[in-house]
Formats: structure tokens, C-alpha cells, sequence
């Protein structure tokens, strides 16, 4: 008897499960996708790869301009008394110090504007997403990235797109 019950207890909490699983609705969205091609992480894209070629240059400068210091003070080795020569050498080094520092903050500072990019994207995409899934009745709402397989029926990419679209066509960084 007391098998019974147990078996009968068992098999109701299964099919209460079963019915609540039954009714939420579950949907997916490419993030890397609506990155990529939404107006505004499009626009925030060229920005920073205007910045990136910005740096690029200003480096490509300054390297420049150090190997050619480092020629005249190789060159004038023989003219320079020792001392004279290591002052030269410890400028040098202090300059080329000072640029791998300048260096790795702008470079930094890129990285860090690219992460702030992608937190605007996500904050304007919170509450499309907030009311979409109100509007659609939608339990859940995943990253394709963390799907293995899913019914393409169940990806929501295109529809989260075009509202992101009509709502923010650009962002302009700092």
C-alpha cells in the first residue's frame, strides 16, 4: 500500500512538471549578431576602429622617430665621451619607456571604450527585450552562444533587431 501511494505521488508531481514546462515559452537571440549589424553597434564599431587607426598612426610616428634618435645616438658612439654616450642612451630608454606607457594606455582606454559600447547596446536592448517577451508571452529569453541546438523557430535575432534599429540608429562615444 505504502508503494502505492509513492508510486501515485511520484507520478503526479510528474505530471504537474510536465503541464508547467508545457507553458512557458522559451526564445533565443544572437548577441554577437545584433552587435555586429544593429545601426548602432555598427556605428559604434566604426568609431572605434577610427580610434584604433588613430593610435595606429600616432604610434607608427612616434616609433619612427625613436629608431631614428637611436641611429644619431649610435652614430655619434665614437664622437661622445662615455658619459655623454650613456646620458644619451639613458634618454633614449626613458623616451621609448614613456612611449610602451603611452602605448598601453591608449590601448587600454580602447578596450575599455569598446566594453562600454557593448553596455550601451545592452542597456537599450534590456527593455526591447523586457517588452517583447511581455508582448510574446515569453518565459525566457537566451544568448545563442549557450544553445547547443534549438528550433530556428524559436530564434528571435531578426524581430530584436529591427526594434533596436527603429529605436537607436547611432550612439556616439566620448
Amino acid at each position: 500500500m505504502k508503494i502505492l501511494k509513492i508510486i501515485i505521488i511520484v507520478l503526479f508531481t510528474q505530471i504537474l512538471t510536465i503541464n508547467s514546462f508545457a507553458e512557458n515559452i522559451v526564445a533565443y537571440i544572437d548577441m554577437q549578431l545584433i552587435m555586429d549589424r544593429s545601426l548602432a553597434g555598427q556605428s559604434l564599431k566604426k568609431q572605434l576602429e577610427n580610434m584604433h587607426k588613430k593610435n595606429l598612426e600616432n604610434f607608427k610616428k612616434q616609433e619612427d622617430s625613436l629608431k631614428n634618435k637611436e641611429q644619431d645616438v649610435l652614430a655619434k658612439k665614437n664622437i661622445l665621451s662615455k658619459d655623454q654616450f650613456q646620458k644619451e642612451i639613458s634618454s633614449l630608454r626613458n623616451e621609448v619607456k614613456k612611449y610602451n606607457d603611452e602605448r598601453n594606455e591608449k590601448i587600454n582606454s580602447l578596450t575599455k571604450k569598446r566594453l562600454e559600447s557593448m553596455e550601451i547596446i545592452l542597456k537599450n536592448l534590456s527593455p526591447i527585450l523586457t517588452e517583447y517577451s511581455k508582448e510574446k508571452n515569453i518565459s525566457l529569453i537566451m544568448d545563442k552562444k549557450n544553445i547547443i541546438i534549438g528550433k530556428t523557430e524559436l530564434n528571435i535575432t531578426k524581430e530584436i533587431l529591427n526594434l533596436l534599429d527603429n529605436k537607436i540608429k547611432k550612439i556616439k562615444l566620448n
